[in-house]
Order: C-alpha cells, then sequence, then structure tokens
C-alpha cells in the first residue's frame, strides 16, 4: 500500500483583480503548502474505490462527483485503485482540501506510468495545479499562471484555526462587492527571514476576508484570538475562510498558541504546523 501526504494550500495573500466574462475570478495570491494535510493511501484493486476515514470524514461525499475519483478516473480503465482517504483538514474551509487530495490521486497516477493532460488536471479544478507544484508560489489568472518563489526564507510555522463553519467559496464570490482591486506589487521581494515575510504579507490583503467576515462573524472571533497568542506575527483568513492562519517564527510557538486557543475553543479544529512542506514529504511512503 502507498500512502501520500495532501498538504493544505494556505493563501498568504490574495488580491481580487478582476472578473471575467464568463463568471470566473481573476486573482494575485502568494501561497504556500504546509506540513498538515490529508493522508492517501492507494492499493491495487479489481476497480476503483474511495472510503473515508477521520474526524473530518463528515459531509465529505464518496460518490463520482468526489474529485479523487474524478481525478482517478482521467488516468482511463487501467488505474485501478482502493483509496483511502484518511480527511484531517475541514470540508469547505479554505485550505484547499479537495484539490490536494485531487492532486495527491495525480501523483500516485503518475507514479504507476499513467499520464493525465494538463487541460484535464486544470478542468479538475484551478487549485489543482499549483497543488501538484506543492512549492511557495505565486500564483495569478483563474490559477493556471504560477511562479515559484525563489530563496524562500528558512523555518516559520503557523497555526490553522477553523470555528467549525463551512464556507462555500462561491457564496463569497457572489457576496464579494469589487471585483477589481489592485494586484501585488509586480515582482516579489527577496525574504530574508520570516519576520520580513510577514512584513510583506501585513502589507497586503485578502480581498475576501472582509465578505466572510460578514457572512460569518465568527471569523473575526477566530483572527483576534490568533493576533493574542504570544509570538504571532500576523494574523489573517486563508482563501474564502473559514479557515485562518496566524504566522510564527518557530514551530514551537505555534504549538505553544494551539494549545492555549485549544484550552479556550476546544470546539475549533486548531492545529500547528511548520509553514511549508518538504519534496520528502511529499514522496510515497508506507
Amino acid at each position: 500500500m502507498t500512502k501520500l501526504l495532501a498538504p493544505a494550500k494556505i493563501n498568504l495573500t490574495l488580491h481580487v483583480t478582476s472578473q471575467r466574462s464568463d463568471g470566473l475570478h481573476l486573482l494575485d495570491s502568494l501561497i504556500v503548502f504546509t506540513k498538515l494535510g490529508d493522508i492517501l493511501s492507494f492499493k491495487s484493486a479489481n476497480k476503483t474505490s474511495l472510503s473515508v476515514t477521520g474526524l473530518e470524514r463528515f459531509s465529505f461525499p464518496v460518490d463520482q462527483n468526489n474529485i479523487i475519483l474524478k481525478a482517478a478516473n482521467l488516468a482511463g480503465s487501467g488505474y485501478q485503485r482502493e483509496i483511502f482517504l484518511k480527511k484531517i483538514l475541514p470540508v469547505s474551509s479554505g485550505i484547499g482540501g479537495g484539490s490536494a487530495d485531487a492532486a495527491a490521486t495525480l501523483r500516485d497516477i503518475a507514479h504507476l506510468g499513467f499520464s493525465v493532460s494538463q487541460k484535464e488536471i486544470f478542468n479538475l479544478g484551478a487549485d489543482v495545479p499549483a497543488c501538484l507544484k506543492c512549492q511557495p508560489l505565486r500564483v495569478q489568472g483563474v490559477g493556471e499562471t504560477f511562479q515559484v518563489i525563489p530563496n524562500w526564507p528558512k523555518g516559520g510555522a503557523l497555526i490553522l484555526v477553523n470555528p467549525r463553519i463551512p464556507l462555500s467559496t462561491s457564496k463569497v464570490f457572489n457576496a464579494l462587492l469589487r471585483k477589481d482591486n489592485e494586484p501585488m506589487e509586480t515582482k516579489i521581494p527577496f525574504f530574508k527571514n520570516i519576520k520580513s515575510l510577514a512584513n510583506f504579507v501585513l502589507k497586503n490583503r485578502n480581498d475576501l476576508q472582509d465578505t466572510s467576515i460578514k457572512l460569518e462573524p465568527e471569523i473575526s472571533k477566530v483572527l483576534i484570538s490568533i493576533k493574542k497568542t504570544e509570538g504571532c506575527l500576523i494574523a489573517r483568513m486563508s482563501g474564502s475562510g473559514a479557515t485562518c492562519f496566524g504566522l510564527f517564527e518557530t514551530l514551537r510557538g505555534a504549538n505553544e498558541a494551539a494549545s492555549r486557543l485549544r484550552k479556550d475553543f476546544p470546539n475549533w479544529w486548531i492545529n500547528p504546523s511548520d509553514l511549508t512542506v518538504t519534496q520528502n514529504d511529499l514522496k510515497p511512503f508506507s
């Protein structure tokens, strides 16, 4: 049996710059992939199937509309796997769980020698190509354009907090009043350390945050609670929410902050993680 990590995708910034005539929104976003994510296991079988375990398995569909099975079907009838998903990331939480799961499935497909076209990959979801990269990226357009950020600073950690409120991306975009905001600067600066990264994030925005808070005011409480923790450099919502992150210089600081928040908010989903995943973390394991 082969196991693969499907890392959470975090939008450190998210600028909504325009909307196309087909309704899709143009974005400019700085994203990272954490060491925290879902775990997918793959086993040879007579036909492809999917089963889900884990505390976050509820409300997760397992029919043919599931993005994991859609990804598996792209490889054709020769790809037959029994897929087991350990759901660790909350559903509809703004951290790309479904796209990450699809990308992990595509990595298993490639590992077995099957091929899937770039067009088919993008049609699965705009975040899937970036989730295949799993590196710090600047993502632009509708997700089709991305640039690897060179010389990424070492270290850094996050706490991820979700008040267990699912929030539909389409609902947030439909409620967004302004869709012609300024992009990030033309060139991403060199980040010599985590503090310089935090300063850059602070100067930029998540243009969906205020709209998400109007739809789900609990997000504001999450952000305030994260910001109050010792050592937090910045607190912000990821994606369309409701997951928020706090950026820390060290994993120890993130662990301590997570422990404090769990005592105060035992019903929230709260997890610390290293800021970025390594390529070794993405390799198959057993």
